[in-house]
Parts: C-alpha cells; structure tokens; sequence
C-alpha cells in the first residue's frame, strides 16, 4: 500500500457519520442513489458550518446524504434539493423526516437542474453544492456561482472520480472536469481549492467585488 493509499484509507475510517445520515447512506446505497463518502460529507458540513449557511441548494440528492451532511453544518440553514429522479427524491425527503429536518426548512423539487437552476434567484444562496450529472458539470457550475451571494461558496464532488488526473484520459466527461479544474483556479472571479480526499471536492468561493 502506498502512502497515497495509507493516508486515504486512515482518513475513511477516521470519520464518524452521525447515525441519521449512516441510515440514509444504507438506503441510498440500495436504490443505488450513489451518495457522496462519508469524509466529503464532512468536508461539505465544515464549510457549510465555517460559511454559517443559511441558504442552500444542493443539485442531485445522493438520497439525502449530501443535504443531511450540510445541514450537519448549519442545522438553522433552509436547503433545495434538486433531483430528476423521483425515487432518489423521496429517499431524500424520508431521510429528512427520519432526522427531525423541520418541513419548512427542506424544499424537494423533481426536475433537470439544467431547467430548474436558470429559473431560481441570482445572488441568493449561502452553498450550491452540485452532485449531477457530469456531461452537465460546466453549466451546472456557471449557473452555481450566479445563485452564490458574493463570498458564497459552490462545491462539486467527485470532481476527480472521472479520470481527470490521468493525462491519459481524453473522453468528453474527463475533459469537462480538468478544464473545469484548470479554469478556475486562474479565475480573478473565485478563490478555488481542489481537496483529494475520497472522491474529490472542488471548492470555489466567489470574491466579493472590491469597493
């Protein structure tokens, strides 16, 4: 085992999943919902606590696990959850019930982000986490930092889980996330950062305008 590998596997275990979002990891996981590691969904919760979010939207459920490790983070905040799958929408929502998430405080709206996500307010959200579709990656991200309020934050999982390290790899989806990557770490517009743990995280938080 590498080191890579031994650093990998130490930080898995190392992280503890509250009880409410291990029970939505096991069903999510049966429907086959694919929802994010257990350490990603720690790293979304500690920025979603360090942002003391209010608002968020989170794109693609991963059954409930992704909104459940947010609102981990900031349980006062009000989440969306976007999802074109019905089922993974209402594990979702059964996930929220089951951890005492207030109705009032989680919005589920079945549809394609590319249809919903031009249609919600600019500037409006604290998060915009984004967990879809990856032929749609790009213009997921672009409509993500317009939602974000100015010092907001956009995070993308999986972002490495595609080949993009592997020079190698030229396929469409591969390409899409190492242009993404390189972009925006050039980019006056954000402040990105790039974490390798479990499957990837991009993090771009917006730069509020200079007076």
């Amino acid at each position: 085992m590498s080191g890579h590998e031994a650093n990998e596997r130490f930080v898995q275990e190392s992280t503890v999943e509250p009880e409410h979002i291990a029970r939505a990891r096991a069903h999510a996981l049966e429907l086959g919902a694919a929802p994010i590691s257990p350490a990603v969904g720690a790293q979304a919760a500690v920025i979603s606590a360090a942002s003391r979010a209010l608002n968020i939207v989170e794109v693609g459920t991963g059954g409930g696990v992704s909104g459940l490790w947010l609102l981990h983070g900031s349980p006062r905040a009000t989440i969306t959850t976007i999802d074109s799958e019905p089922e993974h929408l209402g594990a979702a929502r059964s996930a929220f019930i089951d951890a005492r998430v207030p109705a009032a405080r989680a919005r589920f709206i079945t549809g394609r982000a590319a249809d919903v996500l031009p249609r919600m307010n600019e500037a409006s959200y604290d998060i915009v986490f984004i967990d879809a579709d990856p032929e749609g990656v790009i213009e997921y991200v672009e409509h993500g930092l317009r939602l974000v309020r100015a010092g907001g934050t956009v995070l993308i999982p999986r972002v490495l889980a595609h080949g993009a390290a592997d020079p190698v790899r030229r396929d469409p989806v591969t390409t899409a996330y190492r242009s993404l990557i390189q972009e925006v770490q050039s980019s006056p517009a954000v402040i990105g950062a790039l974490s390798t743990t479990g499957e990837g995280l991009l993090q771009l938080t917006t730069r509020p305008p200079e007076d």
